[in-house]
């Protein structure tokens, strides 16, 4: 048996279909499983289990091989976690038995629901991102799977993440504060993460670490946010890739980020993480195997309940108290363990 599975989406969105993979191996645990995957997110691609041949799919002619693999695959199973036009000429491409995607795509496009030969009756915005994926395994048999994310951090990774710390001199257990995003919108004030950071060095002894990515914009954030800062904090935004960025979080004491790709690596590896959420819905992105605050809008407390439908919500409405108060309770709790 060979099976399918189409995730172009973001890094964050392949982090959630993990489950999903991992179910598929499960059930099917001698079958060829092909996963195809959009060439931002190759970085993550080496921690990805339970799949014999990974394909990168460009965007563009460099993709021509990729299209020739799949055309030759000879699946029996085809998923499409993605539902876009290009994953959908994809499955076309796959000739699979059964072709497989929401029902979503029967009600708004007929053309591409030709390509398809079973609807899933769910709909993503109904539900968190992992049980909608694993909603698509329905058809082949699959049901009541793990929602754990599965995720094998590479030896290389874990080694990297040693020696940056060896390097920094990080010898005591650590907090790590991720700021920055590839969506600006998200951002918090700069000031009110200094003042986070500032408490977190006065109220306990450990060592105080940014993470972020090579982007301008993250770039001029976090030096304004260190220029605020009256402790010493060790930058590391511009040397780690995203596998040593999970291995460094695998080690962390606590995570504090802006809803990002690293609060699913933090959900990963079971880090303790204080989540920054605004304009997107927590219902369907938050952590749930893992010790995790959310903070949104202008309350003190973290969020406890959760709807599929929400307001967008600005960043500056969330206050420097609610995300301290949130640190507090998982720096006291016996699930923030000391640095690995």
């Amino acid at each position: 048996m060979n099976v399918l599975l189409i995730q172009l989406k973001r890094i964050g969105d392949l982090i959630l279909t993990t489950p999903a993979i991992a179910a598929v191996r499960q059930e099917f645990p001698n079958a060829g499983i092909t996963l195809v995957i959009s060439d931002d997110c190759k970085a993550v691609a080496p921690a990805i289990r339970g799949v014999d041949r990974l394909l990168i799919m460009p965007r563009g002619f460099a993709g021509v091989g990729t299209l020739a693999a799949i055309a030759r695959g000879g699946f029996d199973y085809c998923v499409d976690f993605t539902r876009n036009d290009r994953s959908a000429m994809l499955v076309l491409l796959s000739r699979a038995k059964k072709r497989v995607v929401s029902f979503r795509i029967k009600a708004r496009s007929k053309f591409r629901t030709r390509f398809y030969n079973e609807f899933v009756p769910h709909r993503m915005r109904d539900m968190h991102t992992i049980d909608y994926h694993l909603a698509l395994l329905a058809p082949l048999g699959i049901a009541k799977a793990s929602r754990a994310i599965d995720l094998e951090l590479p030896e290389s990774a874990r080694t990297s993440a040693k020696q940056l710390l060896e390097a920094q001199n990080l010898r005591r257990p650590f907090i790590i504060f991720h700021p920055g995003s590839a969506r600006p919108e998200k951002f918090w004030d700069a000031q009110r993460w200094s003042e986070a950071i500032n408490h977190a060095a006065e109220r306990h002894d450990v060592d105080l670490v940014l993470t972020g990515g090579p982007s301008t914009l993250e770039q001029i954030h976090i030096d304004d946010i260190k220029s605020k800062v009256r402790r010493t904090v060790v930058d590391l935004s511009t040397k780690t890739d995203l596998l040593t960025l999970a291995a460094l979080i695998a080690r962390a004491r606590l995570l504090v980020t802006v809803d990002s790709a690293p609060m699913h690596l933090a959900a990963a590896t079971r880090t303790p993480q204080v989540i920054l959420f605004g304009p997107t819905n927590p219902f369907h992105w938050r952590p749930r195997e893992s010790p995790a605050l959310i903070v949104q809008g202008d309350s003190l407390s973290p969020v406890t309940e959760f709807v599929p439908k929400r307001p967008r919500v600005p960043m500056n409405q969330i206050s420097t108290e609610g995300v301290i108060d949130a640190m507090e309770t998982l720096l006291s709790s016996p699930a923030a363990r000391p640095s690995l």
